[in-house]
C-alpha cells in the first residue's frame, strides 16, 4: 500500500470514529460524567403573584413576554403534561407553593424529579451539553427555567446543576465553569431536551 493510499484509508477511519463518536469528543468536564449519578427536574418555570384576600380576582396574571411566545409558538414541541402548571389559558392555575416541599432548584420550585439509571439516557444527557454545536449566542437575558440537570461531577462535593429555559431559550450552569462562551440553545437542542424530558417523565 502506498503512502496516498494508507492516507485515504487513515481518513476514513477517522472519519467512522468520529462518526460512532457523535461526531466530535465531549467537551469537559461532561467528558468525564457518562457514568455519574444524575438527576431530572421538572421546574416551575413562573410563579403567579398572590393576591391579597380583600381583592377581587382580576382578569388573570400576565405572563412574562418569553413565556407567553413560548406557548403561543408551541411550547417548543413539548407536550401538554410536562408545561407547568397554569400557563395555557383555561387550565388549572399553579398550586402555590409548599413551605414544607422539597427544598426549590437554584429559586425555581420542583414540580417532580427522576434519578436517572439507564445507560442511554445518560448518554443523551452528557451529550447535550457536552456538545459546542447546541449552544448559541443568548438572545435574551431571561431565566424562566422548565428543567434542571444535576449531574455528579467526579472528585467534586457538589454536582454540575444546570438551569434550561426552553422558553428563554438558554441555560445557566452551578458549582463548575461552563465551557462555552454561548449560552442560548439551538433549536436543534430544544429538540434534545424536549426528548430527554418526555422520556425521563412520560416513558417515551
Amino acid at each position: 500500500m502506498n503512502y496516498n493510499s494508507r492516507s485515504v484509508v487513515v481518513a476514513f477511519s477517522c472519519i467512522a470514529l468520529a462518526a460512532n463518536a457523535g461526531c466530535s469528543s465531549l467537551s469537559p468536564p461532561f467528558d468525564k460524567m457518562k457514568d455519574s449519578q444524575m438527576t431530572v427536574y421538572r421546574l416551575q418555570n413562573f410563579e403567579p403573584p398572590t393576591q391579597p384576600q380583600a381583592q377581587a380576582p382580576s382578569v388573570g396574571f400576565q405572563l412574562p413576554d418569553p413565556i407567553r411566545q413560548w406557548i403561543q409558538a408551541g411550547a417548543s414541541l413539548l407536550p401538554p403534561g410536562l408545561l407547568p402548571p397554569g400557563l395555557i389559558p383555561g387550565s388549572a392555575p399553579p398550586v402555590a407553593p409548599d413551605a414544607s416541599a422539597t427544598p426549590p432548584f437554584h429559586g425555581f420550585r420542583i414540580l417532580g424529579y427522576q434519578q436517572i439509571s439507564d445507560a442511554s439516557m445518560k448518554s443523551d444527557i452528557v451529550d447535550l451539553f457536552g456538545q459546542k454545536s447546541n449552544f448559541q449566542n443568548a438572545t435574551s437575558g431571561c431565566m424562566f427555567a422548565e428543567f434542571g440537570f444535576a449531574i455528579a461531577q467526579p472528585n467534586a462535593p457538589l454536582p454540575a446543576d444546570i438551569l434550561v429555559s426552553l422558553s428563554c431559550q438558554q441555560v445557566q450552569a452551578f458549582n463548575f465553569a461552563w465551557p462555552y462562551p454561548q449560552t442560548g440553545i439551538t433549536p436543534d437542542a430544544e429538540k434534545k431536551v424536549a426528548m430527554i424530558a418526555q422520556k425521563v417523565f412520560q416513558g417515551r
